[in-house]
């Protein structure tokens, strides 16, 4: 990677997915008496948006747009949001699974990222799903959402509690295997 970009002072690690959130909910689980049912709103209204999300686990950081769908021109966005992020004179190699909308053509890459995908049907090594999942359930779950405005509301919280959390993004996303991260 530094052979490739040699003008880099530093490689960044950088993991991507997206993220979809609607009024329909989440549930998770919860405790209740015994012999008891816990209870729980569900709605079932079907106004959502994505969350396009990028962590970089060493830097305990990231970027994140949200979006009404998932295409090339949202995910053209969301590579420039990124490029913002990364460190100043130092090259970030995003790792991202192979949807639809990550074309290899059709992407408008910065100079700064270089694109890895994983292999097909592997969600379970992008940190970033650890990640959504630790979203959904301090955020999401067991939560009705009036509108579509207030969707996004939550989101914007949810992110910006996570990224003003220090600590937070390396300790969900620092897997053991990852380079240059010590254990949580």
């Amino acid at each position: 990677m530094k052979a490739a970009h040699p003008e880099a002072n530093a490689v960044e690690l950088w993991f991507q997915d997206e993220m979809r959130i609607g009024q329909k909910g989440t549930l998770t689980r919860v405790w209740a008496p015994r012999g008891k049912r816990a209870m729980a709103q569900r709605d079932l209204r079907f106004g959502y948006v994505y969350i396009f999300g990028a962590v970089c686990p060493a830097r305990d950081t990231g970027a994140a747009i949200i979006m009404p769908g998932v295409n090339v021109a949202a995910m053209n966005e969301h590579l420039a949001e990124i490029s913002r992020c990364v460190t100043p004179g130092a090259h970030a190699l995003l790792v991202l699974d192979g949807a639809g909308w990550h074309p290899k053509s059709g992407l408008v890459v910065p100079s700064n990222i270089t694109l890895e995908f994983l292999p097909p049907y592997s969600p379970e090594i992008n940190p970033v799903e650890e990640f959504w999942h630790e979203l959904r359930r301090r955020h999401f779950a067991l939560r009705i959402f009036d509108t579509v405005e207030d969707v996004i509301d939550a989101c914007c919280y949810a992110w910006n509690d996570a990224i003003n959390n220090a600590g937070f993004i390396r300790s969900v996303t620092g897997f053991s295997w990852l380079p240059g991260l010590k254990p949580c």
